[in-house]
């Protein structure tokens, strides 16, 4: 009852003219950045700091926060469309989302990418508005060695799932936690795979590996097949419409990944990412057509959807209540708060309970905001699909050299671009997968910096990471997600 009388104050917060105003601008400019490869929700956020200068705290945030919910529902459109994820939450819905484009049901894969996180962000704000507090205690229990396992654990669930070769799922591992640790330490000042060019001293972006290895790949493929000039079948876009089976396959992989998206999303440093990643992984050993993920399945597009949704949303109890931010996105939202003269922590839902409870109630409103925006437009969206192969791909080169080129202004990075992509083009002729290397980008300077300091608690001690009876779990589990799949294998040989 406490928390419906608080979300009915969040309310009368968050319907106020002027707020929701500020809601629908906020998800709207986010859904527009999220579809650019290449800007990304982080740079719009610090573009939003200076508009809030004098807004009341609660207006701010709430702003704020439907450019960081909005990039991430939009940014499942380029991933789909194009195989260009520039935002890193939805590269795991390229893996289905755009064999389904190609396959003619581009229409399909945005309407449930569009479904899914409407449903999971709603669950989500339902556990952040009942548990925030209590899990805000939970999320301080996770110490260096729980995180590290926690980051090992999500790297062996994607790599257990590496369709021919368990080995080749590794080696794209190891390769992509190399890119991630390439540059200056930050602990020692040691300069680490740098080639002794000043390029690499702050190491490789991810926009800059992710845009070459999907979308770069994508264009050499197109080529090296012979399909530059070939027109792109009309009937592309396909229907919107789900039938009642599709609808009742897609529901609990969407109720699964929403609550595990959101747990996910609570721990500090895991966000939407880790979150989509993990949804996808568990929804492709759950199904029993798990071997048809990666070309097209409608599972695959609604399950990292809903999750990584989710886990934006469970990122804020964190951010909220202990003044942690999960993310380079919540990292630029606490910076917002504190210039507006809010501390985010403990006692934040008791001294300032209009700015929590508004941005919660705000959070209903936005998300239904975003499917009246996005439901609509993805007739017009998909028509990309509609142009001509070379024009396309066109577009697409344009768009992968203006998004790395506008981040750093470098030359240097256009090459690393075309080096990726054909890194990218002779993974996928070799059959390396492509998933490992980019989650091990992602979590390799998380996994670094919690292994460092888990040893430096420990005194150099190893055992610290069995020691911890949550750290102990996850490492075991992490352990049967690499050996199962190889028993599996060797029962079937038997069999036979």
């Amino acid at each position: 009852m406490e928390a419906f009388n608080n979300l009915m104050y969040g309310f009368s917060i968050a319907l106020e003219p002027i707020n929701i105003l500020y809601v629908f601008a906020g998800v709207f400019a986010g859904t527009i950045i999220g579809m650019l490869p290449g800007l990304g929700p982080i740079s719009a956020l610090a573009l939003m700091i200076p508009l809030t200068f004098g807004m009341e705290p609660s207006s701010g945030l709430i702003l704020m926060a439907g450019v960081y919910y909005g990039a991430i529902f939009g940014g499942s459109t380029s991933s789909i469309l194009l195989n260009a994820p520039g935002v890193a939450g939805t590269v795991a819905t390229s893996f289905d989302g755009y064999p389904m484009a190609k396959q003619g049901m581009a229409g399909k894969a945005l309407a449930i990418a569009a479904y899914a996180s409407f449903i999971g962000g709603t669950v989500s704000i339902i556990f952040l508005m009942l548990v925030a507090p209590l899990l805000g205690r939970v999320a301080v229990s996770f110490g260096p060695a729980e995180y590290f396992s926690l980051m090992v654990l999500g790297l062996t669930a994607v790599v257990s799932l590496s369709d021919k070769s368990l080995i080749k799922g590794l080696i794209a591992a190891v390769v992509g936690v190399m890119i991630s640790i390439m540059g200056i330490d930050l602990q020692t000042g040691t300069e680490r795979f740098t080639f002794g060019t000043v390029h690499l001293l702050d190491g490789i972006d991810f926009l800059v590996v992710a845009l070459g290895i999907f979308a770069l790949t994508e264009v050499f493929f197109m080529l090296l097949r012979g399909g530059g000039g070939k027109e792109q079948p009309r009937n592309a876009i396909g229907s919107l419409k789900l039938s009642k089976s599709e609808v009742k396959e897609i529901a609990a992989p969407i109720g699964r990944s929403s609550i595990l998206g959101f747990f996910t999303g609570v721990l500090p440093g895991a966000g939407a990412t880790i979150g989509s990643f993990l949804g996808y992984s568990m929804e492709k050993r759950l199904a029993k057509d798990g071997d048809t993920f990666g070309k097209g399945n409608i599972k695959g597009v609604a399950a990292p959807e809903s999750a990584n949704n989710a886990a934006c949303t469970g990122s804020f109890v964190p951010l909220l209540t202990l003044g942690v931010p999960g993310s380079g996105s919540t990292a630029v939202l606490l910076g917002a708060l504190l210039v507006m003269g809010v501390s985010p922590g403990p006692a934040m839902l008791v001294d300032r309970p209009d700015v929590f409870w508004g941005v919660v109630a705000s959070m209903y409103l936005g998300n239904i905001f975003l499917l009246v925006l996005n439901l609509p437009l993805i007739p017009l969206i998909a028509k990309i699909l509609d142009m001509p192969r070379p024009l396309l791909l066109s577009l697409i080169l344009i768009f992968c050299m203006l998004g790395v080129y506008g981040m750093s202004f470098s030359v240097f990075d256009l090459l690393l671009l075309l080096g990726f992509g054909l890194l990218g083009l002779g993974m996928r002729l070799f059959g390396f997968p492509a998933a490992p290397l980019i989650l091990a980008l992602i979590l390799g300077d998380i996994m670094e910096e919690s292994m460092r300091r888990a040893l430096q608690i420990s005194g150099g001690d190893w055992s610290i990471f069995i020691d911890k009876p949550i750290s102990m779990w996850l490492l075991i589990i992490a352990a049967l997600s690499l050996t199962l799949p190889l028993i599996k294998r060797m029962m079937a040989r038997r069999s036979v």
